[in-house]
């Protein structure tokens, strides 16, 4: 997977939003494909468009855990998003997670407001989502 400063550092050289768009279609399809069996009710993220699936792994300390997640989605871009959302949140502790804002960081990188309304209310619901199981990692 693709680290956020490296997602970061090339969205500096891109110039064109047509040719930052292909970089996050680019970075969805890098995602590894999610097994068909962990596209489920549970794993669905509710309030977007598109179709988006999330599984949450942890490891180590159970008070403040390391999260790692798994994600997929059945639109492009939305795809590219979820690749990003993953490369700011996974592989973090969970105290880190619930302090992070990644909507902040898809607005240093301008994406945000060249986003539609519904793919951004689903990009918010995506970042509450995946808050909300750091949160009840810390509370366990």
């Amino acid at each position: 997977m693709t680290s956020l400063d490296q997602i970061i550092d090339d969205f500096s050289f891109l110039d064109e939003w047509e040719d930052r768009y292909r970089y996050v279609i680019e970075l969805g399809k890098s995602l590894p494909e999610m097994p068909e069996a962990l596209r489920t009710s549970e794993n669905k993220v509710q309030g977007c468009a598109s179709q988006v699936w999330l599984v949450t792994h942890t490891a180590g300390d159970p008070g403040n855990p390391v999260l790692t997640f798994e994600g997929e989605s059945d639109a492009h871009i939305v795809r590219g998003l979820v690749a990003i959302a993953l490369a700011i949140y996974s592989g973090k502790h969970a105290s880190e997670i619930a302090r992070l804002d990644a909507l902040e960081v898809f607005g240093k990188i301008g994406l945000i407001e060249h986003l539609s309304a519904q793919r951004a209310n689903g990009l918010r619901s995506m970042v509450r989502r995946i808050k909300s199981e750091a949160e009840v990692r810390l509370a366990a």
